[in-house]
């Protein structure tokens, strides 16, 4: 594997789930000598080679912002709109943020830009193979407009990638994140006393130092789509099962209709139409991770539920 080496780092959605975990390990590490935090609100993280940049991506100085930056690590995605951003705005942010940042980047010299993406780009369904790789085609579910968006910045990224080879563009597919500053909702569902009945589902997650571990592996690594997940998918009656309290098991097209209507009114719950992947969800392979990144997941499935439900 070539190591990279970054000095200066811009990191867009630093104030999010995933970039307050991030931050200190990016500061940490030997090579990184600063960097530039982009969110819409300031980091909860203070430090001396931190400069925060209270902004939006789509009204950001990025030429001024990205001079002299070696690497980029772009978190920044609508997860949950509100009601203004539902109409349109979530998705102008989501896609064409992306591809400003990534313009950009490759205007001013920028040597890696490493994306967060999803494995929702690959859909449910019981035709999934057992192990998906990074080879199988996106096709998020119709209507899930998380998947849509993490699908379509990939479509962009296909085209885009090949004319700027010096950029080095890295998209991670990340598995469902959980952990103490992770998204409450994922964090809710994994801990809950409620469940939907999916008996034919293996569920597979990530925790949110071995996300953040694998964002420093693919600064050091080579440039490419990798699958990002926990080992040991859990069969759904072992999830169910858990520490051994009671759950009540809820049937899943009744469930799915309440999501979808409360989507309707509020992002809280998220995006209408997530819940029906959660019958048969993509369960993904981590070898070439481990192969060109020497990255692993330290943390199974069972370890990350453990420690959630504890």
């Amino acid at each position: 594997m070539t190591e990279e080496r970054h000095r200066r780092v811009l990191v867009t959605g630093a104030a999010g789930h995933l970039g307050r975990v991030l931050l200190p390990r990016l500061l940490a590490a030997p090579d990184v000598t600063a960097v530039v935090a982009l969110d819409r609100r300031r980091p909860a993280l203070s430090h001396p080679r931190l400069t925060p940049v209270v902004t939006d991506l789509m009204e950001a100085d990025l030429p001024r912002l990205l001079a002299g930056v070696d690497a980029v690590i772009h978190l920044a995605f609508v997860l949950f709109p509100s009601s203004e951003e539902r109409s349109g705005g979530a998705r102008r942010v989501n896609r064409e943020g992306t591809a400003r940042l990534a313009v950009a980047s490759a205007k001013a010299g920028v040597r890696r830009v490493v994306v967060a993406g999803s494995v929702a780009v690959y859909g449910a369904g019981p035709d999934l193979p057992a192990a998906i790789r990074e080879e199988w085609p996106r096709r998020p579910l119709p209507g899930f407009a998380y998947a849509e968006d993490k699908a379509a910045i990939e479509d962009w990224l296909d085209a885009f990638a090949p004319a700027h080879p010096a950029l080095g563009i890295t998209r991670l597919r990340l598995a469902p994140i959980v952990g103490p500053s992770s998204q409450p909702l994922l964090n809710a569902i994994a801990r809950g006393r409620a469940l939907p009945h999916a008996p034919a589902a293996r569920l597979q997650c990530l925790h949110e130092e071995d996300a953040a571990r694998a964002f420093l592996a693919a600064l050091a690594g080579p440039p490419g789509i990798y699958n990002i997940a926990a080992e040991e998918p859990l069969p759904w009656r072992e999830f169910a099962a858990g520490d051994g309290r009671f759950r009540l098991v809820l049937p899943l097209g009744p469930l799915d209709r309440a999501q979808r209507a409360l989507a309707r009114l509020t992002g809280r719950f998220g995006d209408a139409g997530w819940l029906t992947g959660f019958a048969h969800p993509p369960v993904i392979a981590t070898t070439r991770a481990a192969e060109r990144l020497a990255w692993r997941a330290e943390r199974s499935v069972a370890d990350c539920l453990a420690a959630l439900r504890a």
